[in-house]
């Protein structure tokens, strides 16, 4: 299927619409909060996992606990960074909490072990498994939401953040984080310069007719 092709089909073209905002905003967001929560529990409910295991938790945060997470991220690399390389980075970190939400993604690592024990001639690969499950996660959420009119980027402050997160919104001791992703009313684009490599390097296809 061509890219043009593609792009008719609605998931598709969400698909293609997906990119990385980092401008974003907190006010006149497009969806209802409710509604943000619905596309969360659609998600964890529908994407798939290795033997239906169901490893994947999600936290959502949003309006002022989505900035008590960047405040807390703030502090903790004020804690960890030299002066002159916390203030390069706190620009940063001051554009994520500029944003309305943040979805943790977590993966139950109690889940993983006991699929692991369960079926022992898979075991070495619930983890990867596992991982992959996450990513079909994000991706799906971050898809969702931009198709929803918002704008997103996914972070990785992991593992640094975890026990200050855990303790602020009391997490699961089994829950390992993955990843940190950033919404809200987009006020940029994404980079136009993005560059792609080419298919024939990355696709190889067989008795096509």
């Amino acid at each position: 299927m061509s890219t043009a092709s593609a792009s008719n089909t609605p998931l598709l073209s969400a698909a293609l619409a997906r990119r990385t905002i980092y401008q974003l905003g907190d006010t006149d967001i497009p969806i209802s909060d409710a509604r943000i929560h619905e596309l969360v529990n659609n998600t964890v409910l529908h994407v798939p996992s290795a033997f239906n295991s169901q490893t994947s938790r999600v936290v959502l945060l949003l309006g002022e606990e989505h900035k008590r997470l960047w405040d807390l991220i703030m502090d903790v690399y004020r804690q960890q960074l030299s002066e002159d390389k916390f203030k390069s980075a706190e620009g940063k970190f001051k554009g994520f909490r500029a944003g309305y939400g943040t979805i943790l993604f977590y993966e139950d690592n109690d889940v993983v072990c006991d699929f692991a024990t369960k079926f022992k001639r898979y075991a070495e690969h619930f983890r990867t498994w596992s991982d992959q499950t996450s990513g079909m996660h994000q991706y799906m959420l971050w898809t969702a939401l931009e198709a929803e009119g918002l704008g997103v980027n996914l972070q990785h402050y992991n593992p640094l953040i975890d026990v200050r997160v855990a303790t602020q919104y009391d997490i699961p001791e089994p829950w390992m984080m993955k990843a940190q992703m950033v919404f809200g009313k987009p006020l940029g684009g994404p980079n136009p310069n993005k560059e792609f490599k080419p298919l024939e390097e990355r696709v190889k296809v067989f008795g096509a007719k």
